[in-house]
C-alpha cells in the first residue's frame, strides 16, 4: 500500500454534532479530543510520517465568545494529550494575537517529546493570510517561497481528510496543500470511526499522483 507521507486533518462538525445531541454548540468541541488521539495512533501504525491537525482559525474567532473559549480549551487539551506521545510536536499560528492560548506558547518551537517520532503539527489561531504575510518581495525560487512561509517547518501535504461532509479546504495550508488529494468523510468529527481513516487510505491508492508532471 502507498502510504501518504503527510496527512492533513480537518476535524469539522463539532457544533452540528452538539446540536444533534441536544447540547449547546460549544459543548461539541470537547467530544473531539479522544478521536484525535485515536487517529494519531492509527496514522503512526500505518506509517504516516507527518500529521497536521486544523485546530482553529483567525476567522473562527469571530464566533460567539463561549464557542471561542470552548475550542481554545479543546486545542490546549488536545496538544497536552498528544504531547504525552513519542512525537516531534509543533504548534503554529498567530501567537501574538490575544486569541492564541498562552498555555501553548511553549510548543511553538518544534520539540521532540518522549524521544521523538512522527511529526505532529497543530494549526492554532491560524490564518492563510497570516501564513503568507512575509511573502512581500518578488521571487520565483521554490525554496525561497517555502522559507518565507510562517509554516516553513511543515512539509508538503499528500492527503487532506475532512470530516463533516463539507467540500472545502477552509484555508488549510494553501501552499503545502497545493497538490494534496482531498477526501471527505460525511460523518461528523466527534463520531469518528477508524474505518474513516482506512477508507481514506484506500481511496488514496486509486489517485494518480503526478505533482503536475
Amino acid at each position: 500500500m502507498r502510504i501518504p507521507k503527510h496527512v492533513g486533518i480537518i476535524p469539522d462538525g463539532n457544533r452540528r454534532w452538539a446540536k444533534q445531541a441536544g447540547l449547546a454548540k460549544q459543548e461539541g468541541y470537547a467530544h473531539g479530543l479522544v478521536p484525535g488521539v485515536e487517529l494519531l495512533h492509527l496514522a503512526r501504525e500505518a506509517g504516516v510520517q507527518e500529521l497536521t491537525f486544523y485546530g482553529f482559525t483567525t476567522d473562527n474567532c469571530g464566533r460567539p465568545l463561549e464557542q471561542v473559549q470552548a475550542f481554545s480549551r479543546a486545542c490546549v487539551e488536545a496538544v497536552e494529550r498528544v504531547a504525552l506521545e513519542p512525537i516531534s510536536l509543533l504548534v503554529v499560528g498567530d501567537k501574538d494575537a490575544p486569541a492564541f492560548p498562552k498555555e501553548l506558547l511553549p510548543y511553538t518551537v518544534r520539540q521532540d517529546r518522549n524521544s521523538g517520532g512522527m511529526r505532529v503539527n497543530f494549526l492554532v489561531n491560524y490564518g492563510w493570510e497570516w501564513d503568507l504575510a512575509q511573502m512581500d518581495r518578488p521571487g520565483n525560487c521554490r525554496k525561497w517561497i517555502r522559507q518565507q512561509l510562517r509554516t516553513w517547518d511543515i512539509s508538503r501535504v499528500d492527503l487532506v481528510i475532512r470530516w463533516g461532509g463539507m467540500r472545502r479546504l477552509s484555508g488549510f495550508l494553501p501552499v503545502q496543500s497545493v497538490y494534496a488529494d482531498f477526501f471527505v468523510v460525511d460523518r461528523l468529527w466527534p463520531d469518528f470511526q477508524p474505518e474513516d481513516f482506512f477508507q481514506a487510505l484506500q481511496w488514496y491508492q486509486r489517485q494518480d499522483i503526478t505533482l503536475g508532471g
